[in-house]
């Protein structure tokens, strides 16, 4: 019983952490995508972060991985 309550709480942990990030970087890309449509001359910084902003949405993703790692470990 124990071992499932872990195992169920690493997929919460990833699926949790997975949503919201991945939700937000479709957003984000669309509105990228909209900016440098309106403004093809400012491309290069738009882009730019972007890129920075999508690297800090993924980090929450890895976050959650490594807490499912850890209560993965308690197994």
């Amino acid at each position: 019983m124990g071992t499932a309550i872990y195992a169920l709480a690493a997929a919460l942990a990833i699926a949790l952490s997975t949503i919201g990030p991945a939700i937000g970087q479709g957003l984000t890309a669309a509105k990228a995508m909209e900016a440098i449509a309106r403004q093809p001359e400012a491309a290069g910084t738009i882009r730019t972060n972007m890129i920075v902003a999508l690297a800090m949405m993924e980090a929450l993703t890895i976050y959650g991985l490594v807490i499912a790692f850890m209560i993965v470990g308690k197994l």
